[in-house]
């Protein structure tokens, strides 16, 4: 009888270049996840017997298969397998109502950047949306006013790379903002606006206990006679508005005409959307 013959494996890759297994990482609710197939990134809101649903900043949800390597966990590959006690659980959300994300670090500034006119709005969108903004590596920086705002534009010569938007008050077709904001026109840089005369009326009334705000006769300073017309304080506003801060708790204190401009400009900046 002859010498047995060798056995050979058929995978013939050297060892170095076999590619390695992925971690394994539980779904866990709230999760944040890329799939880098379609590019859906969201949040874990459930996990079943060979998949997993996500959902995005924007409350859209996607399903997907639970694959070896079919994910990327901040940038890296990894699988995801069925925790030990799957369900379908609600994830936290931050104020903004959008996805929180447990220990999530806050990105490196980008070069875009967001100006809101006035310091009122700057403390507003700060609350609501500063969870969300220090994720995303977007600064909002706040104007005096509008009159110089071609002028600021160019100084920060937008680009690809470094986005800007802006944020305007009483925003209305015909009025002086309206004219200085049609100036505007790279392709680099949004200017959006609400249509309130002032930031504090972006705030729902229900919010603060009162019916409606209060009309002020064209030519008075609108802050001073909302405080007297509703018995507030009016020689000091800047308390006023500190006390009004504190009654918005989240996105749903809010008017939509606000809440969609600064999702607006959130999404110009990161290239989310737009451009």
């Amino acid at each position: 009888m002859g010498p047995r013959p060798r056995s050979y494996s058929a995978d013939l890759t050297p060892p170095w270049k076999k590619r390695q297994p992925a971690p394994e990482v539980p779904a866990e609710p709230g999760l944040v996840v890329e799939e880098p197939g379609t590019g859906f990134c969201g949040a874990v809101i459930r996990c079943e017997a060979g998949t997993v649903t996500l959902e995005d900043r924007f409350g859209k949800h996607r399903v997907f298969p639970l694959e070896p390597r079919g994910f990327l966990l901040e940038g890296r590959v990894v699988t995801l397998v069925r925790p030990a006690s799957a369900g379908p659980v609600r994830p936290a959300r931050t104020a903004s109502g959008s996805v929180a994300v447990p220990g999530a670090r806050a990105r490196v500034a980008r070069a875009g950047r967001i100006y809101v006119e006035g310091r009122h709005d700057a403390e507003l969108v700060e609350k609501v949306w500063g969870d969300d903004l220090r994720i995303e590596g977007v600064v909002v920086e706040y104007l005096e006013g509008v009159d110089d705002l071609p002028s600021i534009v160019s100084s920060f010569a937008p680009g690809p790379d470094a986005r800007l938007g802006v944020l305007v008050d009483h925003l209305v077709p015909g009025t002086k903002e309206w004219h200085i904001a049609e100036s505007v026109t790279s392709e680099h840089a949004l200017v959006v606006g609400h249509p309130y005369i002032d930031i504090w009326e972006a705030v729902k009334p229900a919010a603060l206990g009162i019916e409606a705000w209060p009309a002020v006769p064209k030519g008075q300073d609108w802050k001073t006679g909302v405080c007297r017309a509703l018995g507030w304080p009016s020689e000091n506003t800047g308390a006023v508005w500190q006390a009004i801060l504190k009654r918005v708790g989240s996105y749903k204190d809010l008017e939509p005409e606000l809440l969609g401009r600064v999702e607006e400009l959130i999404d110009f900046v990161t290239g989310s959307g737009g451009a």
